[in-house]
């Protein structure tokens, strides 16, 4: 991957995750799979690129009040826990499973997020 094309994607990424608060990973996976990493290595490598988002999106978020700090040290403690069983059954998972598994993790939040929206 080119620098001036892993800059354009940490924009993009930055810019979706400042605006609607999500993980860069939504950006990142597919960008990352297309550009011929495989499905593991685009994963681990979208979890490595997130945490200076999450440091500056929560710095920003924070000077505006809207962070809930014990939700967010508890929700950071099971993540610990969870992503490493995550990324041990994210191992035992032949590649194209893993793949298609998180095709529909992102069908399932679309689909959420629009009924949600048609909803109110």
């Amino acid at each position: 991957m080119t620098v001036t094309l892993a800059i354009l994607l940490g924009l993009a990424a930055g810019l979706v995750a400042g605006t609607f608060g999500v993980g860069g990973g939504i950006l990142f996976v597919p960008t990352l799979v297309a550009l011929g990493l495989g499905q593991v290595e685009a994963q681990a490598t979208s979890l490595a690129a997130i945490l200076p988002t999450v440091a500056a999106g929560t710095w920003r978020q924070r000077s505006y009040g809207n962070v809930r700090w014990r939700a967010a040290l508890w929700l950071g403690v099971a993540s610990i826990v969870g992503v490493q069983l995550g990324a041990v059954l994210a191992l035992s998972l032949r590649e194209d499973v893993l793949r298609r598994l998180f095709g529909v993790l992102l069908l399932v939040v679309a689909a959420q997020i629009a009924w949600r929206a048609r909803s109110r």
